[in-house]
């Protein structure tokens, strides 16, 4: 993947239309008006990704309360996100992706480098979409520990 591929502050926000850990399909159309914070993540249930799931959840009531929904979306089918969402009580939808046109569309997936090779997989990336659907903050390669503090830092929350 190239950085061409990436999106920036000021590109409109690719539309999407996915099954959350119920079924029920939710698009980002459902946010205009509001500002989302959609966040691309590798595997419901395993280490990282449930540290990053716990901090937004830990940290939901402050990003409500300054205005800012929450939405992660992973390559895993709408039965594990439900575990997962059952499992650590999380509190904001949790989207299904499996054909990974959505995290191809966002840039979040692609070539990366895990343990010093390169493979394909879903690059840990967040983004702040305005409420006229266009992206306000794109961030790629975040850390799944830390990054809903820094984040709330960078958009003063």
């Amino acid at each position: 993947m190239t950085d061409n591929n990436r999106l920036a502050a000021g590109d409109t926000a690719p539309a999407f239309t996915l099954p959350d850990a119920d079924g029920k399909e939710v698009s980002l159309s459902d946010y205009r008006g509001r500002k989302v914070i959609v966040y691309f993540y590798p595997a419901a249930s395993t280490p990282g990704c449930t540290k990053q799931a716990c901090d937004f959840r830990d940290n939901l009531g402050e990003l409500n309360g300054a205005g800012l929904e929450v939405v992660g979306i992973s390559p895993d089918k709408p039965a594990k996100l439900a575990k997962f969402r059952d499992a650590e009580e999380l509190t904001f939808p949790l989207l299904s992706d499996p054909d990974k046109s959505t995290l191809e569309a966002w840039g979040a997936f692609g070539e990366k480098t895990m343990y010093g090779k390169k493979v394909q997989g879903v690059i840990r990336s967040t983004f702040l979409v305005d409420e006229n659907g266009k992206i306000e903050v794109a961030q790629y390669n975040v850390r799944a520990t830390g990054h809903v503090a820094k984040l709330r830092r960078d958009l003063s929350v």
